[in-house]
C-alpha cells in the first residue's frame, strides 16, 4: 500500500520534473560556458555598479562580472529559485487539494494507512523531485571551474541546498493551505503570493531602507539573498529554513488529519 501511494505521487509530476531539470541544466551550462566572454566587460559592470536598483533586481552583490556576481545574477538569485518554486509549489497544491478535487485522495485515505503517513510520503516525493533539480544545477555549476568561474565547490553545493530547502518550505506551506481549504487554486495562490512577497522583500531590502529590517522574514534572504554563493551558507541559514519546513510539515499533517475529503 505504501509503495503504491509513493509511486502515484512520484509519477504525478514526473514529466514536469524532467522538463524542468533538462531545461535548467542546459541554461546553467550556457551561462557557465559564456562567462569568459563577459569576464572583463566594463560596460556590463557599469550597468549595476552605478544603479543599485538594477543590482538588487538581478541579485548582484558587487561586480556582476565576478564569478559570484555572474552566477547570482544569472542563476541563483532568480531563475533557479523560480523553477524550483514552480515545481514545489505546483506539487504542493496538487498533492492534497488537487487530488481531493479529483476524487483520488479519498481513495488513498481509505487504505489501511494513517493520514500522517500519506502526507509524509507526499512530502518526501516533493523533496526528491526538488533534489533532482538541485543536483542537476549544482553539477553544471561545478563545471564552471573549466570556464574560469572560480567559486568554491562547497559554496555551490551549499547554496544549491538552501534553494532546495526554500523550495520545499514553500511547497509545504502550499500543501498546508491545500489541506485547510481543499482548493488547489487557493493553495496555489497562497503559496505563490508568499513566495513573491519573500522575493520582493529580499530583493528590495538592499535599496529600500524601510524594507531592510524585514529581510529576516524572507526565506529568499536566508537562501540566496545574503550573498551565499560567494560567502557560503551559515548555520543560521540552515536553521531558519529547516525550522520553517518542520513547522509547515507539522501544520500540513495536522490539517490533513482534520480534512473532510470529497
Amino acid at each position: 500500500m505504501h509503495t503504491r501511494i509513493a509511486r502515484l505521487d512520484m509519477s504525478l509530476r514526473r514529466r514536469s520534473l524532467i522538463g524542468y531539470s533538462l531545461g535548467l541544466a542546459l541554461y546553467t551550462f550556457v551561462v557557465v560556458a559564456i562567462y569568459p566572454a563577459f569576464r572583463n566587460s566594463t560596460s556590463l559592470n557599469s550597468l549595476t555598479e552605478h544603479n543599485s536598483a538594477a543590482a538588487a533586481l538581478f541579485g548582484v552583490t558587487g561586480s556582476i562580472t565576478t564569478p559570484g556576481g555572474w552566477l547570482n545574477a544569472n542563476i541563483y538569485a532568480n531563475f533557479f529559485p523560480l523553477i524550483m518554486l514552480l515545481l514545489t509549489i505546483g506539487y504542493g497544491a496538487a498533492a492534497l487539494a488537487g487530488q481531493d478535487e479529483d476524487g483520488t485522495l479519498c481513495l488513498q485515505a481509505t487504505l489501511p494507512v494513517r493520514r500522517s503517513v500519506i502526507a509524509a510520503q507526499k512530502m518526501a516525493a516533493m523533496a526528491v523531485q526538488g533534489l533532482a533539480l538541485a543536483v542537476a544545477v549544482a553539477a553544471l555549476a561545478l563545471v564552471g571551474h573549466s570556464f574560469q568561474l572560480t567559486i568554491a565547490p562547497a559554496h555551490i553545493l551549499a547554496v544549491s541546498l538552501t534553494v532546495l530547502l526554500m523550495g520545499v518550505d514553500f511547497g509545504l506551506i502550499t500543501m498546508t493551505a491545500g489541506a485547510i481549504t481543499g482548493r488547489r487554486g487557493t493553495a496555489l495562490g497562497i503559496g505563490s503570493a508568499l513566495a513573491a512577497a519573500s522575493y520582493l522583500i529580499s530583493s528590495l531590502a538592499p535599496v529600500a531602507h524601510w524594507i531592510h529590517p524585514a529581510r529576516y522574514a524572507s526565506l529568499f534572504y536566508w537562501s540566496v539573498g545574503n550573498n551565499q554563493i560567494s560567502n557560503g551558507a551559515g548555520l543560521s541559514d540552515y536553521l531558519v529554513l529547516l525550522l520553517t519546513g518542520l513547522c509547515a510539515a507539522c501544520a500540513a499533517i495536522a490539517a490533513f488529519r482534520r480534512s473532510d475529503l470529497h
